[in-house]
């Protein structure tokens, strides 16, 4: 609209240059430069959609893991204050989790790009946490009591253990620091792809949060 503006005011005082004494217009003249300035218009139209087409490519990335984390839990559990089963059992075991976390680009469309110039404002969706898993391998028993009466841990409850922590330390990740820490790695890999395209002012913003990068 702004473009279209200005189109308007220029044709006007080209209109002015334009006119003889008898108040006369060249219109073959006056078309000619309406033309031009129209191809003008559309061509910087189309130059920003071209640019927003590129900053778009980020869109075939999908999920992009920009952190990787590994938690260590401790595991305990007893169930000695079941009263109809005689004899108690306690485990304490230890595990090590992979947090992955990082952005979904598939949801970024031309609204969330914002081009003035040689400064670009992009908007991403916040941190994503794609991932939580324990390896079998990864789980040990470090302590183990089963009274006269009771039987051993049985694989099944182990694995229903290691579960709960799986979904616990999921629920943590916020706390932990490993979606802020996602945020900010991919702030620092879109501003390296935004300025190998020529720009020079780049504002990264996640919702209502701006990581300007100079």
């Amino acid at each position: 609209m702004r473009r279209f503006y200005w189109v308007c005011v220029t044709a006007i005082i080209f209109r002015q240059f334009l006119t003889d004494d008898t108040g006369c217009v060249n219109c073959n003249m006056f078309k000619k430069i309406i033309y031009f300035l129209l191809c003008i218009m559309v061509s910087c139209q189309a130059g920003s959609y071209k640019k927003e087409q590129d900053i778009l490519a980020l869109k075939e990335i999908n999920e992009l893991v920009t952190v990787e984390y590994v938690v260590n839990k401790i595991i305990k559990a007893s169930d000695d204050k079941t009263w109809y089963k005689i004899g108690d059992r306690k485990i304490l075991m230890t595990c090590e989790a992979t947090l992955k976390a990082g952005i979904d680009f598939s949801a970024i469309t031309a609204k969330h790009i914002q081009i003035n110039g040689k400064e670009v404002t992009l908007m991403l969706p916040h941190a994503t946490l794609f991932s939580v898993n324990i390896k079998p391998e990864n789980i040990r028993v470090a302590y183990e009591e089963t009274g006269a009466f009771r039987s051993s841990f049985s694989t099944q409850e182990r694995d229903m253990l290691a579960a709960q922590a799986q979904e616990q330390i999921g629920n943590a990740a916020d706390a932990l620091g490993v979606l802020q820490t996602a945020e900010t790695n991919a702030s620092l890999f879109v501003s390296h792809f935004l300025r190998n395209m020529g720009y020079e002012k780049i504002i990264i913003q996640f919702e209502n949060a701006p990581v300007k990068l100079n």
